[in-house]
């Protein structure tokens, strides 16, 4: 599994699977956020189905959807409650990352 780290609290990857929490727990997350919706293509896990992997970890989820291009205002907000009320690191997710990223970055510009 890769990722990307963003800031030492905050890195973001593509798609996981439920079998990758127990690396992702061991990297040292300590929340999951999923940025991705479900049946965006066909054969990718649920966010349910990861959530469970999550929680059986001991680790907290989040599940925040963004329509890929269209980023909203309230996906900014639900992302920047998520960052405040979730322990760190936070491991977020999505098809590529690109979406994680992209609401990281909305959040800061929005923060002035």
């Amino acid at each position: 599994m890769e990722y990307r780290q963003i800031t030492d609290d905050y890195s973001v990857s593509g798609q996981i699977t439920p079998d990758e929490v127990a690396a992702i727990k061991a990297a040292g997350f300590k929340s999951v956020i999923c940025n991705r919706p479900d049946d965006e293509q066909p054969g990718q896990p649920s966010a349910d189905s990861v959530k469970a992997a999550v929680e059986a970890a001991g680790l907290a989820f989040r599940y925040i959807p963004v329509i890929s291009g269209a980023m909203t205002g309230d996906n900014v907000a639900d992302m920047a409650d998520a960052l405040d009320e979730m322990d760190g690191p936070v491991f977020a997710y999505c098809r590529s990352g690109t979406r994680c990223t992209n609401l990281y970055m909305a959040i800061q510009q929005s923060k002035g």
